[in-house]
């Protein structure tokens, strides 16, 4: 039986292990180079393991501009991809390029890079003995999530309307005088935001072009082995066509598999309901969502509160 590859704390681009993330980090550095000599050959194995596994649930329950997106972006199946490389690919389809980052990107230059159709994307990867869930974003996610969908014309527009309401956000933000309900406001708001997110880019579900079934477009379930499939097979989840009022009310939790999600006709129809986001936003009926998850911590509101818009 062959051996495990071992991990040295040391060396390697192993999520919470890295010690070039760390650094970053201490320096300030959100945006930073990919350090592409560093990755392990743990690293290179456990996205092999990955993206392995994951090739015939992408074929089974995978949207077709996924599939698109994966075979225009010539991703390796037997090592961590290079941004640079992947950006060759990508940027000439739509004008998104990955990003590399450091770590969390705070919500108002998070969609503000969507808006200049760039991605924040993490470069570490997640450990080869915790393939199945990771409460941070890894490269897996990011590029072999994400990325394959911002080849698609459509949905790269949609990511920049997101970009769209965050400056809208913070233009509303600071349009109001008094701090306490400047913050209030602010908070509500990017609480809809998140909540959209998650339920359409993160975890959305849309009607097949070719069948009567569902595919899977949304990230989190297009890097997730064991939710991909749940998501559309399993007779415990709740599926309902996306209704605004609902998505931006709705909690979640990220620490297990979605027992509710949505489902949107084509990626007009999301592109859409982010207008229908924005129009409601500017008319204050995202003030007052529903309280809960997730919670909007204080990076996420100074991000808007001192954004510079324009």
């Amino acid at each position: 039986m062959a051996q495990p590859i071992s991990e040295n704390p040391r060396i390697g681009m192993t999520t919470t292990e890295a010690p070039f993330i760390e650094e970053a980090r201490e320096r300030g550095e959100l945006y930073i180079d990919q350090p592409y000599e560093l990755y392990s050959e743990a690293n290179h194995d456990a996205w092999r393991k990955l993206y392995a596994r994951m090739t015939g649930r992408w074929e089974q329950y995978a949207n077709d501009k996924f599939m698109e997106g994966i075979a225009s972006l010539c991703l390796s199946p037997d090592q961590v991809p290079k941004l640079e490389d992947v950006n060759q690919f990508l940027c000439p389809l739509t004008g998104f390029r990955a990003k590399a980052v450091s770590g969390y990107v705070p919500a108002f230059l998070f969609f503000d890079c969507l808006r200049q159709r760039e991605f924040p994307t993490t470069i570490t990867i997640r450990r080869g003995d915790k393939l199945d869930y990771l409460p941070e974003p890894d490269i897996f996610h990011d590029i072999a999530g994400h990325v394959p969908m911002h080849t698609d014309m459509a949905f790269a527009d949609t990511l920049v309307r997101f970009g769209d309401a965050a400056h809208l956000a913070a233009d509303i933000a600071q349009s109001i005088p008094d701090h306490e309900e400047r913050v209030r406001r602010v908070t509500s708001i990017v609480r809809a935001m998140a909540r959209f997110f998650w339920f359409t880019i993160e975890f959305g579900l849309m009607r097949s072009q070719k069948s009567a079934g569902l595919k899977a477009y949304g990230s989190g379930l297009l890097s997730s082995y064991g939710e991909l499939a749940y998501s559309i097979d399993a007779p415990e989840v709740q599926r309902f066509p996306i209704q605004l009022e609902w998505v931006i009310n709705q909690g979640f939790e990220i620490d297990h598999y979605q027992p509710l999600l949505f489902i949107v006709d084509s990626f007009d129809h999301l592109f859409a309901e982010v207008d229908r986001l924005i129009q409601w936003m500017g008319e204050g009926k995202l003030n007052n969502v529903a309280p809960g998850e997730p919670d909007v911590n204080e990076d996420d509101i100074r991000s808007f509160l001192n954004a510079s818009v324009g």
